[in-house]
């Protein structure tokens, strides 16, 4: 999970993010056994060791499915970050250049009315 947000950019959510994003990954972990566990329950002619073993490789299949989600959001959230930072630089000099023009306009109306 750590390779997922940036480090150390200073602010003071950071501890909690990571707080926060450990519990989550340590309930996905548990409703990963549970489900698991709920899968092999029905298979009476398991052998211990052998439910074991699928259980095992359930988890690790329902956590390696869940990683790579959380990593296509990641992704995603990083990609319209992005997208919207752009958008607002756009805007921002869109409004800059119609400021600029209604001063210039003004600047001109006042000299033409003083001219006359």
């Amino acid at each position: 999970m750590s390779g997922l947000r940036k480090r150390g950019t200073g602010t003071g959510g950071d501890l909690g993010n990571e707080v926060e994003g450990y519990l989550l990954w340590q309930a996905r972990v548990a409703e990963a056994e549970q489900r698991a566990r709920e899968f092999t329950g029905p298979l009476d002619w398991l052998t211990t060791a052998q439910r074991e073993e699928v259980e095992r490789q359930y988890t690790a299949d329902s956590l390696r499915r869940a990683r790579a989600d959380l990593e296509r959001v990641a992704a995603r959230c990083v990609s319209l970050r992005a997208e919207y930072e752009h958008r607002y630089q756009e805007l921002r000099r869109r409004c800059l250049a119609v400021v600029l023009a209604v001063c210039a306009g003004c600047t001109a109306l006042t000299a033409l009315l003083l001219a006359l």
